[in-house]
C-alpha cells in the first residue's frame, strides 16, 4: 500500500505551525531529516511528509516543550539512548518489566544497560500482546540481544511472521517490507518509537538518563 503523505503547505495549515518551527524543529533533529521529502509536482518541487508519523510528531512536540527545553526533547525523541545501569529489582519497583520478560529474555544479570532494557520492554510488549507464546518470545529475544551492538535507526523495526504454523523473527531497517499473501504479520514492533515512549515513562518516574 502507498504511503499517505501530506504536503508541507497542508501540514502547516493543520498543525497551526509556522514555516519557522518547522525548519527549527529539524535543524533540532525533533523531525528525522528522512520525512522531508522532496517530490516533483506541477508547480515545480514541493516537500512532502509522510501523514501518520509527521502529525503523530508534532502533537507530541507541541504537548513536551511546555515542559522540557529543545535539547530535552532531542534526547526524549532521538532513537539512541544514553547509558544506564539499572537492576532488576529497581525495574519490578517501577513496574516497566514483568519476572515474565526476564526469565524470556534470558540474562539474570545484576544490572542491565540502556539497549538491554530497551530489549526487555520491547519483549514485555510482544508478551502482553498475547500474539506470540513463549518459545517465539524467546526467539525475539536471541534476536533483539544480537542487535544490541549495532546502532538503532529511526526506522528499525523488530518483525515477526508465520506461516504454516512456522515463525520467523528478524530485524528489519528498509522503508518496505512485501510478503507473499499466505504470510501472516504476527508482530511488527518500531524500535525507536519503543525506545521514545520508554524515555517517556522512565522520565514519569522521575528518573534521568545519564
Amino acid at each position: 500500500m502507498e504511503e499517505q503523505l501530506i504536503s508541507k503547505k497542508e501540514l502547516l495549515e493543520e498543525t497551526s505551525i509556522s514555516y519557522g518551527q518547522l525548519y527549527r524543529w529539524k535543524r533540532k533533529n525533533l523531525i528525522p531529516e528522512e520525512w522531508f521529502i522532496r517530490k516533483s509536482t506541477f508547480t515545480g518541487q514541493e516537500t512532502f511528509f509522510p501523514r501518520a508519523e509527521i502529525l503523530k510528531r508534532i502533537s507530541k512536540i507541541q504537548k513536551m516543550k511546555e515542559n522540557l527545553s529543545l535539547d530535552e526533547m532531542r534526547e526524549m525523541l532521538s532513537p539512541q539512548m544514553a547509558d544506564v545501569n539499572i537492576t532488576f529489582a529497581e525495574l519490578l519497583q517501577k513496574g516497566l518489566i514483568s519476572k515474565a520478560a526476564l526469565q524470556v529474555y534470558g540474562e539474570g544479570g545484576v544490572t542491565f544497560t540502556a539497549r538491554a532494557l530497551l530489549s526487555l520492554y520491547v519483549l514485555e510488549g510482544l508478551l502482553q500482546s498475547g500474539n506470540i507464546n513463549l518459545d517465539e518470545g524467546k526467539m525475539a529475544a536471541e534476536v533483539l540481544k544480537v542487535y544490541e551492538d549495532s546502532e538503532l535507526k529511526a526506522n528499525t523495526e523488530l518483525v515477526m511472521l508465520r506461516k504454516l504454523g512456522v515463525t520467523t523473527c528478524f530485524i528489519s531497517d528498509a522503508e518496505h517490507i512485501l510478503f507473499e499473501p499466505s504470510v501472516k504479520v504476527v508482530e511488527r514492533v518500531a524500535l525507536a518509537a519503543a525506545s521514545e515512549e520508554l524515555k517517556t515513562k522512565w522520565m514519569q518516574e522521575d528518573h534521568q538518563w545519564t
